[in-house]
């Protein structure tokens, strides 16, 4: 087994897990390890992952900091959002639209630094095991995969923090207890699983949340927002021109005093198991009510309902890894066309919790106030017209009703 590895890049936070994995490479394997930090807009400091790597003699050219929140939000968030994407009705996909982003980051380095090997921190028990892997064989056939929790025998926190003080790696003190449950996060969400949250029965207790208000004590008040969109995608708020990445950012902002976004969810994982799991998603679930805004005048019935009928699966393969498969592409390119007219301005209420969407204009509506007037419509609509309408569609129920009767 160590024989056949010499170099191997490992997906890297700093934290004890990586940190014991990062050892463990090195010793079990006796290879080099480069280590890769990505920047997805989690919201903490990353140097501290430097220096660690170099404490664990890594060498700096060997040390990958890269900051992907724009190429994390305009190539992944935004595509997924086209689609309207909810996994299982609900879940906006926050972990799992990251993994594709990570893993091809991984494969790129391991390119570049002449590694034969990569590795990630995933268990053996969730999904993200499965993503990882499939993206990155996904984009290189011949890598090799190294998951540890799915070889070593460090079965428990007591284990590894066994592990690091023999091999002399640095503990931090609010590491040595037991964590009341674990969290991923990114530009997208923030996602808590684990431990206090185990039992469906159980409210989760507020200290659990980190990236929004309690909407009970968002501002009595409420807040209007308007968010532009070109071609589907969102390109300003308030009428203020933004990146993809920036605009995601400053939607998290108004979220979060709102008390937007926040998700309890028991989902079905693709290994098998139920889990549950506390998300918040607040930048997100705004950003994806003004969507659906604004393709409710541009869209045509027949694409929109079709996009709707689509949705389910498109979901359902990101979640399960799938974002490099070619029935992703071929139905985001779908997705894609169907947005050549979701062009417009989405005016948004948010308060205590809720993003509603309350105005939505543009030049593409597909609207028409004369049709639909309870006024004189000037001719635009010959009410008439719906009897035949009627009777055509009603002739197999009544076939069916003499038949049957």
């Amino acid at each position: 087994m160590s024989e056949s590895i010499k170099r191997v890049v490992l997906a890297y936070s700093g934290g004890l897990d990586t940190s014991v994995i990062l050892k463990w490479l090195q010793v079990t394997y006796g290879c080099e390890v480069v280590t890769f930090t990505a920047d997805l807009g989690q919201g903490e400091e990353l140097e501290p992952a430097r220096a660690k790597a170099e404490l664990m003699g890594i060498r700096p050219e060997h040390i990958f900091i890269d900051d992907l929140r724009e190429e994390f939000v305009r190539d992944f968030v935004f595509p997924m959002m086209r689609a309207n994407a909810r996994y299982e009705g609900d879940y906006l996909l926050g972990t799992s639209i990251a993994r594709p982003l990570i893993s091809k980051r991984l494969v790129e380095i391991a390119k570049e630094t002449g590694a034969d090997a990569v590795a990630h921190g995933a268990t053996g028990k969730g999904n993200d095991q499965v993503r990882f892997e499939l993206s990155c064989y996904a984009l290189n056939p011949d890598i090799k995969v190294i998951a540890p929790w799915r070889e070593w025998e460090l079965t428990s926190r007591t284990a590894l923090i066994d592990f690091a003080e023999k091999n002399q790696i640095p503990v931090p003190k609010d590491k040595r207890g037991e964590s009341p449950f674990s969290t991923d996060a990114n530009l997208l969400h923030t996602s808590s699983e684990g431990k206090v949250l185990e039992d469906p029965w159980e409210e989760t207790p507020d200290y659990v949340y980190s990236r929004t208000v309690n909407p009970e004590d968002a501002p009595d008040a409420p807040e209007y927002i308007t968010v532009d969109f070109e071609k589907g995608d969102g390109v300003a708020l308030n009428g203020q021109a933004m990146s993809p990445a920036a605009l995601l950012a400053a939607l998290n902002d108004l979220g979060r005093k709102h008390g937007i976004g926040r998700l309890d969810l028991v989902e079905n994982r693709f290994v098998g198991m139920k889990s549950r799991g506390m998300y918040e998603t607040p930048g997100g679930e705004i950003y994806a009510r003004a969507h659906r805004g604004i393709e409710s005048i541009t869209l045509d019935r027949g694409a929109a309902h079709l996009k709707d009928e689509l949705m389910p699966k498109y979901a359902e393969l990101i979640y399960n890894g799938f974002w490099f498969a070619p029935e992703r592409e071929m139905l985001q390119a779908a997705i894609d066309h169907s947005q050549a007219k979701v062009s417009g301005t989405v005016r948004v209420k948010l308060y205590k919790g809720s993003a509603s969407v309350v105005g939505r204009k543009s030049p593409h509506s597909l609207y028409s106030e004369r049709h639909v007037t309870f006024e004189d419509d000037a001719g635009a609509y010959d009410q008439k017209d719906a009897a035949g309408f009627i009777k055509l569609n009603a002739l197999r129920l009544k076939l069916l009703a003499k038949r049957d009767r």
